[in-house]
């Protein structure tokens, strides 16, 4: 299994980035996806979250209304679109894949990503 993560960068305060993460070697359609990110000294915690179909997506209080979870079931992909960056989303961000219905809780997830840096400075 390989979970591909990219278009991470640095941008300024305020600005738009899209991360996505192209996954082979499973079966996409049965698995909900998610993005969590990890600061430097910190855990790694939960950013967004998107079920199997697609019908439902879940947020972290931090970005919600300002970050969008997409997937496409044929291209084997999903994707986070991050609107007005702030500073403390300076992180490297992950997407993962599981089968279970706890889609906020890291251990939950059965495949990782490597990881892809987002910079926002201030």
């Amino acid at each position: 299994v390989q979970l591909q993560a990219s278009g991470g960068g640095l941008v300024q305060a305020g600005g738009s980035l899209r991360v996505s993460c192209a996954a082979s070697g499973l079966t996409f359609r049965n698995y909900n996806m998610g993005w969590f990110r990890q600061a430097p000294g910190k855990e790694r915690e939960f950013v967004a979250a998107i079920r199997r179909s697609g019908l439902g997506s879940y947020y972290a209080d931090s970005v919600k209304g300002r970050f969008t979870i997409s997937r496409d079931n044929a291209k084997k992909a999903v994707g986070l679109q991050m609107n007005s960056l702030k500073a403390e989303d300076t992180a490297v961000y992950y997407c993962a894949a599981t089968n279970s219905i706890a889609l906020t809780m890291v251990g939950q997830y059965d495949y990782w990503g490597q990881g892809t840096l987002v910079t926002v400075s201030s």
